[in-house]
């Protein structure tokens, strides 16, 4: 299984997620691929926003190894699963989709734990530490549910 997170410049939110996740689901032994990206070119090529790099470590969870790229409409053909941040992010990458096959795979990584809530992940990149810090503690409970259905 290969799942995709979505922010909109891969630097905060989503390489958080795809640590965290990557990290339970080898915990688990289970074999999945996780990859991030960004429905914005903004920060292509740079590493994670060293506040993620700094509270994935806390957790023991490397981020140094991630990229920022841009969201593809070939990541619908890549990807089983693409989870975004957001509603904006959500609705970008709906636009890029080309079938209802390739809409069903993208959901609300919140909904996850509060189903049908359709709440967003709130972006910290202009907040202080707590902010990161925040967004870990979500997104590390989205994960769970998200390797519990696995």
């Amino acid at each position: 299984m290969k799942i995709l997170m979505v922010c909109l410049g891969n630097i905060c939110r989503s390489p958080l997620a795809e640590g965290i996740l990557q990290h339970k689901a080898n915990e688990n032994s289970l074999t999945i691929e996780v990859d991030s990206a960004g429905t914005a070119a903004y920060h292509v090529g740079n590493l994670p926003d060293e506040r993620s790099i700094e509270v994935a470590k806390k957790y023991e969870i490397d981020l140094t190894n991630q990229r920022a790229r841009q969201f593809q409409a070939k990541d619908f053909q890549e990807f089983d699963l693409i989870y975004a941040m957001d509603a904006e992010n959500y609705n970008n990458i709906l636009k890029l989709s080309s079938s209802k096959e390739d809409e069903e795979k993208v959901k609300l990584i919140l909904n996850e734990i509060e189903p049908e809530s359709n709440s967003s992940v709130p972006d910290p990149y202009y907040g202080g530490k707590d902010g990161f810090e925040n967004v870990y503690q979500m997104l590390d409970l989205a994960c769970d549910k998200i390797i519990s259905k696995i």
